[in-house]
């Protein structure tokens, strides 16, 4: 699909300056720049940055006390419950706080709700099971935050809650937990609000190893995967955190992660995020879409190097029967999209069938928001209600626009990037009419709400080479809040017909002057296939392509417009 390119501002004076005071190339500099990096100290920072800079977890609120209280429980062998979500944040964090607790000698269980059967975050019956079991003690990962029966619930049976969570606190009303970790809340002065649920998890088992904290940083790992997988933003902590626990992931331990990278043919040392997002987290992920996310999380826990194969083997076979119920759903959901738009603008896709997955529908939101750059929300309808899964785009904040239209919810919660949400079917249409009305503001002016692409600069091709590929590498890991950089170069010749490669790219050869580099994309339905002899305007990543013991310049293409 067409994108409207979007040539980001210059700023020549502080570009010298960065450059001149940390040694770096002007280039480089303005990429920090484009990425709100305006001073050497906060350069220092993003780039160099360590566990030294994070915050301390005390200052999340109820921090100590819940400390304090899960400090009580493993002296007085209190049974606790591990209270976890089915997606890849909710897995990773509940494998993590199970690995700490562990380690202290804690008696606890974990339980990971089904989601087509339980739903989303706490519930009632898991409460009562809870409380036949003898839980005395009940600590939420990844969930919680607006659970305000549940905890009244669990309170009644004599069970302590202690809810972890990083979503946005839906109403002033909190439920009534025994003490509430969340950096969300109005009352936190804790300074970086963007934590993924792995991310509070962590904070919490560092405040419990106090003194010990090396054994947490063993789980980095798990960190790192669930923050990416949860399209946490990138930057401040959570870039610290995801840059030392891609390294970790690179040399894991953990022999259910070695054995799913295996499967999925990943190297170890070749690890970057796109790995996590477009592989390794969906395999997680699938278990919980269309199995039991309980399946992944004992894969992450697997001590036995076997059956952590035969484990990997069962993700990798539920990933492919996701993808086919996912392909079916993603044609049918175009199909109703064009119909609408159609009729009209559509500022934000609602679409609803019923015979839709409910376990998919959320990652054929994604998709849709790819395509059309617009939020999508996606709705499975059973009878005469269904549940939905929405996804957003850059800068538009989907939970703070579902809360405009919760008068036509049943229930909802979320974040930023993505929400979830529970209806009425005869109410889905006044839903639909609402959030496009509430998007037509942050649409206003985009052309037919085509797709931006952000262009770092503007280069020639003589200012390409190893040297500006080295810097880059300093950047990543890549993500929300810390795109890959995007250059562009006009007036380039498509020295040869494009060959096809793998089984969705293709490649060619980029003249411009006296340099020629290989174009190369793994996306050619997103992207226009120029002809051999046109002129063309690219917009591309170098980066470096090692093949049989040569390095060489790679162009990762983004976009093409083509000239002639």
């Amino acid at each position: 699909m067409r994108k409207i390119w979007k040539p980001l501002d210059a700023n020549p004076r502080l570009q010298k300056k960065l450059s001149d005071e940390l040694g770096i190339s002007p280039v480089f500099a303005q990429l920090l720049l484009n990425r709100n990096i305006r001073t050497p100290e906060e350069a220092q920072f993003f780039l160099f940055g360590d566990l030294t800079h994070c915050h301390d977890p005390s200052l999340l609120k109820d921090m100590e006390k819940a400390v304090r209280r899960i400090k009580q429980a493993v002296e007085k062998r209190e049974k606790i419950l591990i209270y976890g979500d089915y997606d890849v944040d909710g897995v990773t964090s509940t494998a993590l706080l199970a690995n700490v607790f562990g380690e202290i000698g804690a008696d606890f269980e974990t339980f990971i709700p089904n989601r087509l059967e339980e739903g989303y975050g706490l519930n009632l019956g898991a409460v009562a099971v809870a409380r036949e079991r003898g839980i005395g003690l009940i600590v939420t990962v990844d969930c919680g935050i607006n659970s305000v029966k549940e905890v009244e619930c669990a309170n009644g049976y004599g069970i302590d809650v202690i809810v972890t969570d990083h979503h946005e606190v839906k109403a002033d009303e909190h439920p009534p937990a025994y003490a509430i970790i969340d950096p969300h809340q109005a009352d936190c002065r804790y300074p970086f609000k963007y934590l993924a649920g792995v991310g509070v998890a962590y904070k919490l088992a560092r405040a419990l190893m106090r003194g010990y904290e090396d054994s947490v940083d063993r789980h980095l790992d798990l960190v790192a995967l669930g923050t990416v997988a949860d399209i946490a933003p990138l930057h401040g902590e959570n870039r610290i955190l995801t840059k030392l626990g891609m390294n970790r992931l690179k040399g894991t331990d953990k022999l259910g992660l070695k054995a799913l990278m295996d499967v999925a043919r990943i190297s170890p040392e070749k690890l970057t995020c796109r790995h996590i997002g477009f592989i390794l987290g969906p395999r997680i992920n699938a278990m919980g879409r269309v199995g039991s996310a309980n399946v992944a999380l004992e894969l992450l826990l697997m001590k036995d190097a076997a059956e952590a194969k035969k484990l990997a083997n069962v993700l990798e076979r539920e990933n492919r029967n996701r993808q086919a119920i996912e392909k079916g759903i993603l044609k049918q959901a175009v199909e109703k999209v064009e119909e609408l738009m159609a009729f009209g603008e559509q500022n934000a896709i609602v679409l609803a069938d019923e015979a839709w997955h409910p376990g998919v529908i959320g990652i054929v939101a994604s998709r849709l928001t790819e395509e059309y750059g617009v939020p999508a929300v996606l709705i499975a309808l059973e009878g005469e209600k269904g549940k939905g899964s929405g996804r957003s785009v850059d800068g538009f904040n989907l939970f703070e626009a579902i809360m405009e239209a919760e008068e036509h919810l049943i229930d909802f919660g979320g974040h930023e990037a993505a929400c979830g949400v529970r209806i009425k079917k005869e109410k889905v249409d006044a839903f639909r009419e609402k959030l496009n009305k509430v998007a037509e503001g942050y649409f206003a002016g985009r052309e037919a709400t085509l797709p931006e692409l952000d262009i770092d600069l503007s280069l020639p091709f003589s200012r390409i080479g190893g040297n500006l590929v080295n810097e880059l590498q300093l950047l990543m890991p890549y993500g929300p809040g810390n795109s890959e950089p995007v250059f562009s170069t006009g007036g380039i010749k498509v020295k040869n017909t494009p060959r096809e490669i793998g089984r969705n790219g293709f490649k060619f050869l980029a003249n411009c002057g006296n340099l020629t580099w290989e174009a190369v994309t793994f996306r050619k339905n997103e992207v226009l296939k120029p002809k051999a002899g046109n002129k063309i305007n690219l917009a591309y990543t170098p980066s470096i392509n090692s093949w049989d013991g040569i390095d060489s310049i790679q162009l990762n293409i983004k976009d093409i417009q083509v000239v002639n």
